[in-house]
């Protein structure tokens, strides 16, 4: 009997030959698994075509609501971007599909799972990582590391042979990643830092200059950190993200254009479409504003910046992680309440904030009369405040 191995299906070129490739050198049984996680239309028919390619049985799983709860919210409350721009999109996807992966490997005997990430790129960092902290035991097969396929033409003419369908457009040369977050696209001319990215490149967003020239604006409630509302409508984590990116989407907002730093030392340029995603960061970060103290939220900055870097590296299940999100969900105990912004060809600014954690006193800050602020006090303060300087540069003086 032969043994099985779970192979990560996408339906694309790469891993649509992957399954003839497993079959035919290690005469593996191939189980297919699809993880739905807001790609769309990607996923129509990929069940029959894995079957068609070779496939012993697919599965296609719909994870959307964990993804959004269990993989984005976390990140969103840690603040967490990566390099300044990249809101991690491809990066904590890959952890939910390598457990489904696991889970499938469980439920089904497999020995192995495969995927179809390059060596050139994170995502074979992410899907190993994930798989050797949830079940060390699978053997991990990766075929771009393997087999003497070298290019897209080689790959096309592989599947050719084999009576493999796979549609190939040379209308979008483009490497891309979607999911419900985001599109990310990789190759062809963006590859060339100094071209600008053309207008048809994009498949989500409105392009800011064909944007309405009127703003849109729209209100988020949050409950400790986590998007509950909007527009005063209470909806699940799916439909809100969902409804959220076509607001931002027609108003132009949430392109992101990074040459960003690899994991495994190579610069790439990617750019992405994130709309829904780009405006709860800047929601989320203004209630944070007006609710966390300042010893908090600097310290935070830094941690944000820890744990994207953990993100993007592929150590989501790991422990430094775990102890991070216990830190950010402790900063998170406050931040509930309303943000307004305003969205306008492109750009996405504050418009109001209100918590009932809030720690702004008009009263303290007014550059009217307050009560409850004695500006006599400075003095001192800044007496002390300042000694070690004044200390200094008299030590200095008798020096001289």
């Amino acid at each position: 009997m032969a043994e099985k191995v779970v192979l990560a299906y996408s339906g694309g070129l790469d891993t649509s030959i992957i399954i003839p490739w497993l079959k035919e050198n290690y005469g593996y049984e191939v189980i297919a698994v699809a993880v739905d996680l807001g790609q769309g239309e990607e996923l129509e028919g990929i069940k029959e075509k894995a079957l068609k390619s070779g496939a012993a049985r697919a599965y296609v799983l719909d994870r959307r609501r964990e993804f959004v709860e269990e993989f984005i919210w976390p990140t969103l409350k840690a603040g967490a971007v990566y390099e300044g721009k990249y809101l991690l999109g491809t990066s904590f996807a890959r952890p939910l599909i390598a457990k489904c992966l696991v889970e499938i490997a469980e439920q089904e005997g497999a020995t192995a799972v495969a995927h179809g990430a390059t060596g050139k790129g994170n995502d074979q960092v992410r899907f190993e990582l994930s798989i050797k902290a949830l079940k060390p035991e699978l053997k991990i097969i990766a075929p771009w590391r393997l087999w003497s396929i070298r290019s897209r033409e080689e790959a096309v003419d592989y599947a050719a042979a084999r009576g493999i369908p796979v549609p190939v457009s040379k209308d979008r040369p483009y490497s891309m990643d979607r999911n419900i977050w985001h599109l990310s696209h990789e190759g062809a001319d963006l590859e060339d830092p100094w071209n600008e990215p053309q207008d048809d490149l994009y498949l989500i967003i409105t392009p800011p200059q064909k944007a309405p020239d009127k703003p849109t604006y729209v209100t988020l409630d949050f409950e400790r950190g986590v998007p509950v509302a909007l527009d005063g409508e209470r909806l699940g984590a799916v439909e809100l993200l969902e409804k959220l990116n076509k607001i931002a989407a027609a108003n132009g907002v949430g392109i992101i254009d990074l040459v960003e730093n690899r994991l495994v030392g190579i610069k790439s340029r990617g750019v992405y479409e994130c709309p829904g995603g780009t405006v709860l960061y800047y929601a989320h970060r203004e209630l944070e504003y007006l609710t966390l103290d300042r010893q908090t939220l600097h310290f935070k900055e830094i941690v944000a910046g820890k744990y994207a870097e953990l993100v993007y590296d592929g150590l989501w299940y790991s422990p430094l992680k775990e102890a991070l999100d216990a830190f950010v969900e402790s900063t998170q105990a406050t931040v509930t309440g309303r943000v307004r912004l305003k969205l306008y060809k492109g750009s996405c600014t504050p418009a109001g904030a209100t918590s009932p954690y809030s720690l702004y006193s008009q009263d303290l800050a007014t550059f009217g009369a307050g009560g409850d602020y004695d500006h006599k006090d400075a003095t001192g303060f800044i007496n002390l405040f300042g000694l070690p300087l004044k200390v200094r540069a008299l030590m200095g003086a008798r020096a001289k």
